[in-house]
Order: structure tokens, then sequence, then C-alpha cells
């Protein structure tokens, strides 16, 4: 599925849980502070995630983040390893060369090797 498909899946969906509410388009625009045109782009998957947000919110659906998003932990491990301090960088991949590593020794071209 491509990313608008989601969204619009993700929209439809929150339409469905709208439907079971009993609820028109107009009342949880009204309710969430949109117009009922942008609660009809945010079914369409055009939406600003805290529109969503917002939407489920008024639903009484919030908790539905917690599954989308489920919160994460290090396994115990990991946090002796880190001795109490939260991550707050990736290392990224390991594998390959990157601009950093690559063997410069070769200085018949620096305009070669230098990337700006």
């Amino acid at each position: 599925m491509t990313d608008q498909a989601v969204a619009a899946e993700i929209g439809q969906r929150i339409d469905q849980l709208r439907l079971e509410r009993n609820m028109t388009q107009q009342q949880i625009a009204d309710a969430v502070g949109l117009s009922r045109v942008s609660y009809a782009k945010l079914v369409a998957g055009q939406a600003k995630f805290t529109n969503v947000i917002a939407v489920l919110r008024a639903l009484d659906q919030l908790a539905l983040v917690e599954n989308f998003v489920p919160k994460t932990v290090f396994s115990p491990l990991e946090q002796l390893k880190m001795k109490g301090k939260q991550r707050q960088r990736a290392s990224g991949s390991r594998g390959g060369t990157s601009r950093a590593t690559t063997d410069t020794s070769d200085t018949s071209d620096k305009s070669e090797t230098l990337d700006w």
C-alpha cells in the first residue's frame, strides 16, 4: 500500500467510528473545531496528524493511538550498558563506507574528495 492509501484507510476507519457513534460529520467537526470540509479531507487521508488525534479524542478513542505506536523500552541488558542514561541518538547502519571513512590519501585530485 502507498502512504496515501494507508492514510485513506485510517480516515475510513475513523469515519466508521463516527458512524458507530451515530454522529454527523458536522457534529464531529464542531466538537474538534474543524470545518466539515476539513473533516472530509481527514476521512480522505489528507489531514494533519494533530487533527486525527483530536477526532479520536472527540470519539473517545484516544487509546487507539497506544496500539498504533506502542511505547517501547530498552531491554534490561541495554539499560545496564547505558548505566541509567537515556538514549538520544541512533547509531545508523554500520555497513558500507561513508564519506567520513573514505580513504582520501590520494590527493592528486582534491576536488573529487571534497563534498563541499
